[in-house]
């Protein structure tokens, strides 16, 4: 058996994913993935671009951009890296991860050029894969809740309010 069939057969074998587990709905973890590549491929770009210079705060940006390109590309679209060996075992092993911590992981990547450089093209080129985090970060939130329940927490406060209101009266009177 080769490598590439022992990842194929341990990512079968794996659990299933974070996200379906914590309820995030099929379009929305789309529009995670879209936004993931569309933030690699900014940041791709932005970090190129920032790399034509002479200053070596700007070089390491604009390389620490193109790494979260690569990181971005490898968790999100691992069919981009399609002859990177490792590049299905590294998307499985993100897919288990929860919301909040990729969430935590994609704004920490993004964050860090723009701390080394503070440009526009440091803070444009990131923007996009800041703004990935931020979608898994509401996702780790959780579902809003319905009208209803929220109706019968407003009227349990409201009596419980009006119940102090009356003992603190009656106490004075």
């Amino acid at each position: 058996m080769s490598s590439q069939d022992e990842q194929l057969a341990a990512a079968a074998a794996a659990p299933e994913p974070a996200a379906a587990a914590e309820g995030m709905t099929w379009w929305y973890r789309w529009l995670c993935r879209i936004a993931g590549v569309i933030g690699g491929v900014s940041c791709a770009f932005a970090g190129l671009w920032n790399c034509v210079t002479i200053n070596p705060l700007n070089i390491a940006a604009g390389v620490w951009m193109m790494l979260n390109a690569f990181v971005l590309f490898l968790c999100e679209a691992p069919f981009c890296c399609q002859f990177i060996e490792f590049a299905n075992a590294v998307s499985a092993r993100a897919d288990r991860l929860r919301a909040w911590q990729k969430a935590a992981f994609y704004c920490g990547m993004a964050v860090i050029p723009v701390v080394l450089s503070l440009t526009l093209t440091t803070l444009f080129g990131n923007a996009i894969a800041f703004a990935t985090g931020v979608l898994y970060g509401l996702s780790a939130l959780g579902k809003k809740g319905d009208a209803i329940s929220y109706a019968r927490i407003h009227q349990q406060q409201k009596q419980m309010d009006e119940e102090k209101l009356t003992g603190t009266l009656e106490g004075q009177a």
